[in-house]
């Protein structure tokens, strides 16, 4: 018998506004920020994408894993549909993933296999990720694609996300009992 899923915490993060005359990195993490901020109020993992292209956003998404019951609903994933359907191609050659969080080996798989020019993570995740933490699926010589990768940028901020939200979590899990 399955329960009804348990509201989300309060998200106590605001959201960011980032000047659009300054299309740098650290503005489309931003914006990858406030997909990750979407998806806490979606009670979901706060992990937020966002693709860029030519200076525009051709793909954001946010984890959707609980409310469509589907495990490859990453924001990563999502996010790469939609930039392949905005240029009408599945190579995004040119293209760069802002992710807030490292991606997993099957996200990192996605970022290869659509021909990401670049991806720029937040926070690494030693247990789980895919192109640095667990395992780094870049550093394969036979595989015919290599990523440019960057870590780091927002790290704090993503982390104190990430961190409060599975926290308030477990404390929301110990009043409800």
């Amino acid at each position: 018998m399955s329960h009804p899923p348990k509201p989300a915490p309060e998200c106590p993060f605001e959201k960011r506004y980032p000047s659009a005359l300054n299309r740098d990195d650290r503005y489309f993490m931003e914006l990858a920020y406030n997909r990750a901020i979407d998806a806490w109020r979606q009670n979901e993992v706060p992990i937020g994408a966002v693709i860029e292209y030519g200076g525009e956003v051709i793909g954001q998404a946010h984890n959707q894993v609980e409310s469509t019951n589907d495990p490859t609903a990453h924001a990563e994933m999502l996010a790469i549909t939609q930039a392949s359907d905005a240029i009408k191609n599945w190579r995004l050659n040119e293209a760069t993933l802002y992710v807030t969080k490292e991606p997993c080996p099957m996200c990192s798989g996605a970022t290869m296999m659509s021909r990401l020019k670049r991806v720029v993570y937040a926070v690494p995740d030693p247990k789980m990720g895919g192109l640095g933490g667990l395992y780094d699926v870049n550093s394969y010589p036979t595989i015919n694609h290599s990523l440019e990768v960057e870590i780091g940028l927002m790290q704090d901020d993503c982390l104190q996300l990430l961190q409060a939200f599975f926290q308030l979590k477990r404390e929301m899990g110990k009043t409800s009992i």
